[in-house]
C-alpha cells in the first residue's frame, strides 16, 4: 500500500499540537475510531480532517526534520519525521524521494496525498466529515500516511 495523493495543516492557539506531541484526547470516549490517529494533524480540532491541514502538518514535519535548513531532507534527517510520534512513523523514504535522487524536497513531501482522504473522502472534496467516517462502518482502521514500509 504505498502512495497518497491530498495533504496539510494550519497553526492553532492557536497552534495545533506539534508533531511530537500526543493527539488532544479522542472525542469518542478512548475508542479507536478511524480518526483516532488524524486527531494529530486536525488543525483547528473540529473532526474534520482536510487536505490542507494534513499538508500543514506534512510542512511542520518537514521544518522540524530539515536541520540544516537546505529545503531537503536526508535519510538521516528523515528519521526525525519517524520519531516525531507522527502518523508518518512507520514511513518509508524511498516513497516520497519520487525521483529516487536520494533527498526529499518540501515539494516532494509535502504534496503527497494522505491515505485516509483518499480512502474516507467519499464526495471527493478533500475533506472528511463525521458522517463519511461512520459511513464506512469500519472503526478498527486508524488514519494516518502513506508511503508505509512493508
Amino acid at each position: 500500500m504505498i502512495g497518497l495523493a491530498c495533504a496539510a495543516l494550519r497553526f492553532a492557539a492557536a497552534q495545533p499540537a506539534a508533531p511530537d506531541q500526543a493527539p488532544p484526547p479522542s472525542r469518542s470516549g478512548g475508542e479507536h475510531s478511524p480518526a483516532t490517529a488524524a486527531e494529530i494533524w486536525d488543525g483547528n480540532h473540529d473532526g474534520i480532517y482536510t487536505c490542507d491541514e494534513w499538508k500543514a502538518y506534512l510542512g511542520r514535519l518537514f521544518d522540524r526534520a530539515d536541520s540544516n535548513h537546505d529545503g531537503q531532507l536526508t535519510p538521516a534527517e528523515f528519521e526525525a519525521v519517524r520519531r516525531a510520534g507522527s502518523a508518518l512513523a512507520d514511513a518509508d523514504f524511498g516513497y516520497f524521494d519520487e525521483n529516487q535522487d536520494g533527498k526529499i524536497t518540501r515539494r516532494e513531501f509535502v504534496e503527497k496525498p494522505n491515505e485516509f482522504i483518499l480512502q474516507y473522502d467519499k464526495n471527493g472534496d478533500c475533506r472528511v466529515t463525521p458522517d463519511e467516517l461512520k459511513a464506512t462502518g469500519t472503526d478498527q482502521k486508524r488514519p494516518g500516511g502513506r508511503g508505509k514500509r512493508s
